[in-house]
């Protein structure tokens, strides 16, 4: 049993309970049928005149019915003031001594004793009343009905010191979206980016498809799956890293255009930018290529942005350094291939350099010795561009063309100087140094589409836990003929994260994951 259970307002509240019930009434009644929200009414009446507590008194103003929480309560003598707060805001309520009613009081029970010796801050009620203004200009209910509608028998967090404490915040969503509204404004703008994208795709021809969580095979990015077993086949079976394998069978079937918004798993590491679940939006076009998906993606965030903030500047925000910028997603927006990023922002050439001294030149990056040795050619661009390019992209760009070792499901490059250096049709976007979007022209060759998953599969087989495995089913569907695929990868948490300047991840997903110890 937690230890709350031995807490004084537990056991406080705990006997106000008895004793509401021991009066007849009900305190966790079925139902309640509230008119409107508290904002809609803050919002209605801002400018109107109202009236005064005495046309409220005797019924002449405006009747609303809202509920809530009691987050607010002041005795003062025969009124009683408390504010209510519901999911949209706040409203001051007032009770008064002879007007306010509770149904199913004892006649010989005062309802503004009840209301004052038996609620407690956090309870949950539901009020009937008339508007007024008071002198001081605040709108308020004068309520002629008072129904409890949950008796909560554990307090708020102080409303001073608040809920401060991140890791309870994470934890304890409840608590935070209760006594922080900026917590619950984030978390909405997140339902409303979720909701507005569905509609930009559906506008634009492409059909929402839902794909397994549990696959028997994985896939789609280098990542290290969780696991876990189906008893009824006695099978090991994976949580999915990425939507793609499975929408492009979808292509392959005949699906012109789908997308797919759900959550994907990695078994990896936790960061302020990184949750091992986490909601990825996947869009796939037949006879699309990069170039087709660059135009989509940069439309999509600038509808986003003018969604939200009415321009597609969306205000100031940090760098990985903490530098503010002014960012603006207007359209059309940068594109740089790879190597002439590092060559802007690192101030070299990388394909001048030796594989030794590309080496050279990663010797301080933060990466694993063993990789850094064994590491390919392509691979060890990636780095440089990694160490030397990324974090100076501030504004929208597209990085495009990258190498081929990066990735095993991409189409090698239309240019021929480019195919032959082993360059692909791919890009990444980045905003503030960070990344926010994966594309592809999707690899619909067969043969080659095995090769390069064999080499992955080898590598997975000699101990890298990130690299892909071999999918034969996969292949098979390839074999059957795939069109010319343009493919979309954004994750939602970093785009919600963009656009609510949050700083950690945590702040926009609803349930973080947490360590065992925090909180």
């Amino acid at each position: 049993m937690s230890d709350y259970h031995s807490h004084e307002a537990f056991i406080t509240r705990q006997q106000k309970l008895k004793e509401i019930r021991e009066l007849g009434i009900d305190p966790y009644p079925h139902k309640f049928a509230p008119t409107s929200e508290v904002q809609p009414i803050q919002d209605k009446y801002m400018e109107q005149t109202v009236g005064e507590s005495g046309d409220a008194h005797d019924c002449k103003t405006d009747k609303v019915k809202v509920a809530g929480r009691l987050v607010l309560f002041r005795a003062m003598g025969k009124n009683a003031f408390a504010q209510l707060q519901d999911g949209s805001g706040k409203i001051q309520l007032m009770f008064n001594r002879d007007q306010t009613k509770v149904p199913g009081l004892p006649e010989t029970e005062r309802a503004i004793k009840f209301i004052e010796k038996k609620l407690d801050l956090g309870d949950i009620i539901g009020v009937e009343g008339h508007l007024f203004r008071t002198q001081k200009g605040e709108l308020t209910i004068f309520v002629t009905e008072m129904t409890l509608l949950c008796k909560t028998l554990l307090p708020l967090p102080d409303k001073h010191s608040g809920l401060t404490d991140k890791g309870t915040r994470y934890r304890k969503r409840w608590l935070d979206l209760i006594t922080n509204p900026e917590a619950t404004e984030k978390l909405k703008v997140r339902s409303f980016l979720i909701s507005s994208i569905r509609k930009y795709f559906e506008n634009d021809g492409f059909m929402e498809v839902e794909t397994p969580v549990l696959q028997n095979n994985y896939g789609g990015a280098e990542a290290a799956p969780f696991t876990t077993t189906l008893n009824a086949l006695h099978q090991e079976m994976y949580l999915r890293i990425s939507l793609e394998i499975s929408l492009k069978k979808l292509i392959v079937g005949g699906l012109p255009r789908i997308f797919e918004l759900g959550k994907v798993y990695r078994n990896e590491g936790l960061d302020r930018t990184h949750n091992p679940e986490f909601t990825m939006l996947e869009a796939y076009a037949a006879y699309w290529d990069y170039n087709d998906v660059m135009e989509l993606t940069e439309n999509l965030f600038a509808h986003l942005a003018k969604q939200l903030f009415g321009t597609t500047e969306i205000g100031m925000r940090k760098d990985k350094e903490g530098n503010e910028h002014l960012i603006d997603l207007k359209t059309p927006w940068k594109r740089m291939s790879m190597i002439e990023a590092i060559q802007t922002y690192g101030g070299f050439d990388p394909e001048s350099l030796s594989e030794d001294a590309i080496r050279k030149k990663l010797e301080n990056a933060k990466l694993d010795p063993k990789a850094l040795k064994e590491a390919p050619r392509g691979k060890l661009v990636a780095y440089l561009f990694e160490e030397f390019a990324e974090h100076h992209l501030i504004q929208p760009h597209h990085i495009i063309d990258h190498p081929i070792e990066t990735t095993p499901l991409c189409k090698l490059h239309r240019d021929p100087k480019l195919r032959k250096e082993g360059f692909v049709e791919r890009f990444e976007t980045f905003i503030l140094g960070y990344e926010f979007c994966n594309a592809y022209s999707e690899l619909n060759d067969p043969i080659l589409q095995r090769e390069l998953l064999e080499e992955q599969n080898a590598k997975r087989e000699a101990g890298d836990d990130e690299a892909h495995p071999l999918d034969e089913e996969f292949i098979e569907s390839i074999c059957q003929g795939m069109p010319p695929t343009g493919g979309l990868g954004i994750g939602i948490d970093r785009l919600t994260m963009l656009f609510t300047d949050a700083f950690s991840i945590r702040d926009v997903i609803y349930f973080p994951m947490m360590k065992p110890e925090e909180g």
